[in-house]
């Protein structure tokens, strides 16, 4: 089928647009790393289902020792430690710096893929992935001037009465506790930034890996793999920060399993699943690409919700990254 891997690049950044609406639902119930760890667990159940239809099989067991190990350290970095740090990127620097360093996922994924499997990119696939990342900018900055950004606002909550009351007095010298407020803003600013390129590495790295262990066996099956070892480390974590007892009470919270559940199917099952498939046939970075596109895909979504006003700045950053779209089909 022509166009088959960037089709279902764009159908995964479109699946990505129900399950970030669902999961932000579920998450404002329930948390995000309880919603994280449940939509795993979910989603190993909708895969044992896919495999057992598909193939007879509902459970990888006829995967390789090759494919094991590099699918499982791709879920560890991709779904542990790329998840883990962008969500907490979101809580430090606040949606929209969160949302454009995830950005640099694309360029960091074709580094990758030319470093590790050797893929490279011709003039046109540069330039097509630099007018969607570009557009994404754009519409992404656009987006976040005309609401408040709920992360930032929130952090700016808790910091304000401290940062102001180590204010030094007109014509006096900084005392210590100013030093320590401004000192810790600028510490967590950084952070925050660190943690937004751990997030972009993580998804990068965890994509490039998943082609590099998945080589021409199922998409299904070895997203399967890849969130077993997901799941499995975030059950290490729920054990290392004692979190379990958060969990009883999320299960019981029936609107917030019905989100976590579309979350679930969009997500980690079908959306996974076709990015996998996506990079079986065309460059991890063209496939990123396209897949970054979510941010754009949900203005449409949000404007016709009657959630958002879109202004002049989204249309042409959204104009900008179809642009970069029709460009990579071209090439």
């Amino acid at each position: 089928m022509p166009y088959a891997g960037e089709l279902a690049a764009l159908a995964t950044a479109g699946c990505w647009v129900a399950t970030a609406l669902a999961f932000e639902a579920a998450g404002r119930r329930i948390g995000s790393l309880t919603v994280n760890l449940v939509r795993l667990v979910m989603a190993v159940g909708l895969l044992a289902l896919a495999g057992w239809a598909m193939r007879g099989l509902p459970f990888p067991t006829d995967a390789s020792a090759h494919a094991w190990l590099w699918l499982s350290i791709s879920g560890l970095v991709g779904f542990t430690f790329g998840d883990l740090c962008i969500f907490r990127a979101f809580v430090v620097l606040g949606s929209r710096l969160s949302t454009l360093m995830m950005s640099l996922a694309p360029p960091i994924t074709a580094l990758i893929g030319w470093l590790v499997l050797g893929e490279r990119l011709g003039g046109r696939d540069l330039l097509g992935m630099a007018m969607i990342l570009g557009g994404i900018a754009w519409a992404v900055m656009d987006r976040e001037k005309r609401r408040p950004e709920v992360g930032a606002t929130a952090s700016a909550a808790a910091t304000v009465p401290e940062a102001v009351a180590a204010q030094p007095a007109p014509g006096t010298r900084p005392t210590a506790a100013g030093r320590a407020a401004r000192l810790g803003g600028s510490t967590s600013r950084r952070w925050g930034v660190l943690l937004g390129i751990g997030g972009a590495v993580g998804q990068a790295g965890g994509l490039v890996l998943s082609k590099y262990g998945m080589a021409d066996y199922d998409p299904f099956a070895s997203t399967q793999i890849r969130v077993i070892a997901g799941l499995a480390g975030y059950m290490l974590l729920f054990t290392a920060v004692g979190w379990w007892r958060r969990v009883p009470a999320a299960l019981a919270d029936r609107r917030a399993m019905r989100f976590t559940t579309i979350g679930a199917f969009f997500g980690p099952f079908l959306g996974v699943s076709l990015s996998l498939v996506s990079v079986q046939l065309i460059p991890t970075g063209i496939a990123a690409s396209l897949m970054a596109t979510t941010p754009v895909l949900i203005i449409p979504v949000v404007v016709l919700g009657g959630k958002e006003r879109v202004g002049l700045g989204g249309v042409a950053g959204a104009v900008l990254a179809v642009a970069g779209v029709a460009l990579l089909f071209l090439g």
